[in-house]
């Protein structure tokens, strides 16, 4: 049975908040009292380091947060997800995208089928026409190989392979992958105006085929296509991940070029499945492989360790600690590769549309915080972007840095600079600039003592913000699969503590039926009045201005 326990009622929480109000928890502090601090809050896995000796916990805290995740049943909501429990319960389907990355021989049951024959399916049709198109095999309509894909889809069917397929660039194959999401013309029109139709294959990437942005851009590129080919010729240029086999045919889209996945695999979680097409293109398919291999195994870790020692249970537990304690509305995520700049956006997803619920899983409305904000972007940029608002800004910002030993690309001394930075920031962070300290520091630039009590204030840093720091030692398709399942099961953590139901997402449903409302009233033209004021100012300013 899935646990619906209202965090706030466990005695750990009712703990941690006379604890929180009892202690300053000053990182300065907690070093001198503990010189060993590191070797107590770290983990060192085979081929990753997690360091969370800067937070703002001590022994108790520490204890306290492992009581929380015990009195939600933690440990039975793992089992739940994994055994193909429907826990997604609001839309009545079980949550196994842990299962498309499960190469073991031992079954998983989905209302008593073995779902993992048809993963192999699916994962030998990817393998197959991936090098098939790769190898030149498989040619367009006029005898030419392939050389550009272009995969059109939106939120999960688009924002884990634009991903994956930036941070694996160093493993790029011949074929030059393309992205198309927004239903805003300008993005299809600006990919395919360089492209050959002679060349270029489509991936549709739509599990009903009716997603509005994602159809719309499709029928885009099929009229492109269609000015150069003819309809018989769609079947070697387009294909469809999708469920919806009648319509996808109606497309003309040969039934052998359709990719199954299931309803079981959510679309945040879907870059694991046939939705994956385009990274298995972009890297090979081994290299795809070795994508699920890595989240494999940290599904492993995950269901296994100790949570004391289980990087995404501590993760989770810390994350609640700052938005539920001491009020920390954003969390960053400050990846220092440029390999890893789409991780935030990723993110933002897989966590704020997971997390972002205000209805707990007894459908009661609760009374405490839940998801936060997730931004970032990689570091060195951040620093001369943001970063000024997390050192000397008014809000606490908790923050993961990312980072790797060894670089694909051996330029100079770039790679040092980059981790000095990395160290460099969680330090200031951490420990800031006391006002004894920056007197010191204006009084030896030869300032004058009124300047040094002009300047003084601005010159202090109060330090005292907690990071973590992930540690990687190569940037590869096994460890960032790695990376991405930490996050994954992070986010599926700190749903069980909050007790809100993860899996869904009827939050984006309500923009999409007023704007069918709203396109059809556009079509129709004439004087808009049957919305507020606002609205129809708007909506009457587009039409006669267009």
């Amino acid at each position: 049975m899935f646990p619906k326990i209202n965090p706030t009622q466990t005695q750990a929480w009712q703990a941690l908040t006379a604890h929180f109000a009892q202690n300053d928890f000053e990182l300065r502090t907690l070093f001198q009292y503990n010189p060993d601090r590191f070797q107590q809050f770290s983990v060192q896995r085979e081929n990753y380091l997690f360091d969370y000796s800067k937070n703002l916990i001590d022994d108790t805290t520490f204890e306290l947060l492992l009581k929380l995740a015990e009195e939600c049943q933690l440990k039975e909501a793992i089992n739940a997800m994994f055994s193909g429990e429907k826990i997604n319960e609001t839309e009545g389907r079980a949550v196994l995208h842990t299962a498309l990355r499960d190469f073991s021989p031992n079954p998983i049951l989905v209302d008593g089928e073995n779902i993992k024959p048809n993963i192999k399916r699916v994962l030998d049709h990817m393998k197959t026409f991936s090098e098939e198109v790769i190898s030149g095999s498989h040619k367009g309509f006029t005898g030419k190989e392939i050389t550009d894909i272009v995969n059109i889809g939106i939120g999960g069917s688009d924002l884990g392979p634009v991903m994956v397929c930036s941070a694996l660039k160093h493993f790029k194959t011949r074929l030059n992958v393309h992205f198309v999401s927004n239903v805003d013309g300008n993005h299809i029109a600006e990919t395919i105006k360089t492209l050959d139709p002679e060349t270029t294959l489509f991936i549709i990437a739509s599990k009903t085929f009716t997603t509005q942005e994602t159809m719309t851009n499709a029928e885009s590129a099929k009229a492109w296509f269609l000015k150069s080919g003819e309809q018989k010729d769609v079947a070697k240029h387009f294909v469809a991940l999708s469920t919806n086999i009648a319509s996808v045919k109606d497309f003309g889209i040969a039934e052998e070029n359709i990719f199954e996945f299931w309803d079981w695999v959510g679309g945040r979680y879907s870059l694991w499945s046939a939705i994956g097409l385009s990274i298995s293109l972009a890297v090979g398919y081994d290299n795809f492989e070795e994508l699920l291999k890595g989240a494999h195994e940290t599904d492993v870790h995950f269901k296994t360790a100790d949570f004391n020692k289980n990087v995404p249970v501590l993760m989770a537990l810390l994350g609640v600690w700052y938005r539920n304690f001491f009020d920390a509305g954003t969390y960053a995520i400050l990846p220092y590769s440029q390999y890893l700049d789409r991780f935030p956006a990723y993110l933002q997803q897989g966590d704020m549309e997971s997390n972002g619920k205000c209805v707990d899983r007894n459908g009661e409305f609760v009374e405490y915080e839940t998801g936060p904000i997730i931004w970032g972007e990689p570091g060195t940029n951040g620093q001369h972007a943001f970063y000024q608002l997390i050192h000397q800004g008014t809000e606490l910002i908790p923050a993961d840095f990312i980072a790797y030993v060894n670089s694909p690309n051996h330029v100079s001394d770039h790679q040092e600079k980059l981790l000095a930075n990395f160290f460099a920031q969680t330090e200031a962070l951490a420990f800031g600039k006391t006002e004894e300290e920056a007197k010191a520091e204006l009084q030896q630039a030869g300032k004058t003592e009124e300047q040094v009590v002009r300047l003084l204030n601005y010159k202090v840093f109060h330090g005292n913000t907690p990071t973590n720091s992930l540690l990687i030692n190569d940037l590869t398709p096994f460890s960032l699969g790695q990376l991405i399942a930490l996050y994954e099961h992070k986010i599926f953590v700190q749903g069980i503590i909050w007790n809100v139901f993860s899996f869904d997402q009827f939050g984006v449903e309500l923009g999409k039926v007023l704007a069918g409302k709203i396109l059809k009233e556009l079509e129709n033209g004439g004087t808009v009045s049957d919305h507020d004021s606002s609205t129809n100012g708007l909506m009457n300013y587009w039409l006669n201005h267009k």
